[in-house]
């Protein structure tokens, strides 16, 4: 399978610039895999587990004199680290703040040394008080597969390029074929290992099975890794997710968890499964000006998960009605293409992401994306909808330079408004000269 990020690293690589690199990204997206890939790129690998071979940890607890942590390593791999040649991996790196730490005084005193570093949990980490190396590393953030990795994973590399040529009367030919992708996508999701069992055995059935088995694991880390006290609260935000999607108005609520829920009592919770990757927190935006986090509410936002199958497999959602459609399912599907479109946004660096909602409740916008200078406020809709009455009310009063509408159609550029397709949204540079 191909990433994306894969190119980031060999770039990273080749900077004169390069600090020790640290790959951000929730629990199973790959992370492990992309290093050892990349690995590919050397003479040889040195990989260093913390979580599963403890023992490491006692190299890090003492002075941080990179000679010694080199000689050190060597004994204990049993391979002679060449600073050039050899790639250094520090995996679940959280384990051992020690090594966290470290990575300053590589940058210091042997950037010759080639490190990459992850850590499913590292965020919650750094929030309990870990010494972290501010300015001395550099990142890069991992994501489920998007829809266009997808495509390339399940052989459809022309169909991917296509897209991203923007020849839009080309791309309404084959339409049909983006739309089932799509469709598929909605369900497997972009978990590398539910992918990686679809494209060899095409076994919806097994990639539920895995799904399940991933949020078990999750639901294993929020007793294991957490503060005990705040583990029922986790669990009960976490399961609250699905439905706070499928209302008609997607704010979350705290109240919806339970009766007499408030934010106090949940916010550590909400803030360990942000730090976890788990969660994607898009707050409100009170007015849709640059820089749109000057105008940040906090006070009202929508939680959306890392990945769309695995939301899928939360609801139970069944393959037949994701690719056949029920009427019954019409209001959910809404929720399921937002959580979509924002998790292709999220992949994108540098597009600033929020929503807006008019004071008076009459008109809110799914998304508002900074880029390139300008505000473009996005509405998704499921299906080929074309109506855009919060769109036009949005546009009347704040004249952006375009609109966006996200639907099933195919691409038009109207007056004030745009159409972009679905399995296009990763395009939207391209409304913008």
């Amino acid at each position: 399978m191909k990433r994306t990020e894969l190119q980031g690293l060999i770039e990273w690589k080749h900077s004169p610039q390069r600090k020790p690199l640290i790959i951000r990204g929730a629990r199973q997206v790959g992370k492990t895999w992309l290093m050892k890939t990349f690995a590919g790129e050397y003479a040889s690998m040195v990989y260093l587990n913390f979580e599963s071979n403890p023992r490491l940890k006692t190299i890090f607890t003492g002075d941080f004199d990179i000679e010694r942590i080199i000689k050190s390593l060597n004994i204990e791999t049993g391979t002679s680290i060449s600073p050039a040649a050899t790639l250094l991996i520090f995996d679940e790196i959280q384990e051992a703040p020690g090594a966290l730490t470290s990575l300053k005084y590589f940058y210091e005193n042997a950037p010759q040394y080639n490190i990459v570093a992850a850590g499913s949990l590292l965020g919650v980490a750094l929030h309990n008080h870990t010494s972290f190396p501010v300015g001395k590393v550099d990142f890069l953030d991992l994501h489920p597969f998007s829809f266009p990795e997808f495509l390339i994973a399940m052989g459809q590399q022309q169909l991917a390029d296509l897209l991203n040529s923007r020849d839009w009367v080309m791309i309404k030919t084959f339409r049909e074929k983006y739309i089932g992708f799509l469709k598929q996508y909605y369900y497997v999701g972009g978990m590398p290992e539910a992918v990686l069992a679809f494209i060899t055995r095409s076994d919806f059935r097994e990639v539920r099975d895995i799904q399940k088995r991933i949020l078990a694991a999750y639901e294993q880390d929020f007793s294991k890794h957490a503060p005990n006290e705040i583990v029922p609260r986790i669990r009960m935000l976490w399961n609250s997710i699905p439905s706070q999607l499928a209302k008609e108005n997607r704010k979350f609520i705290f109240s919806h968890i339970k009766q007499g829920a408030r934010a106090r009592d949940y916010e550590l919770a909400m803030s360990w499964l942000i730090d976890c990757g788990l969660i994607h927190k898009i707050n409100r935006a009170a007015k849709p000006a640059i820089p749109l986090k000057a105008y940040e509410d906090f006070s009202a936002f929508k939680l959306y998960l890392s990945d769309i199958g695995l939301l899928a497999a939360m609801g139970d959602i069944d393959v037949r009605t994701l690719l056949e459609g029920n009427t019954i399912f019409q209001e959910f599907k809404g929720a399921l293409t937002e959580q979509y479109v924002l998790q292709q946004l999220i992949t994108q660096k540098d597009w600033a992401t929020y929503y807006w909602s008019a004071d008076n409740g009459k008109a809110e916008i799914d998304f508002l994306v900074q880029l390139k200078g300008e505000i473009l406020p996005i509405e998704v809709k499921a299906e080929e909808n074309l109506k855009a009455k919060s769109l036009r009310i949005f546009n009347q009063q704040f004249k952006p330079f375009t609109a966006v509408r996200c639907s099933m159609s195919d691409f038009r550029k109207e007056d004030w408004l745009t159409n972009l397709p679905l399995y296009a949204i990763h395009e939207l540079a391209a409304v913008i000269p």
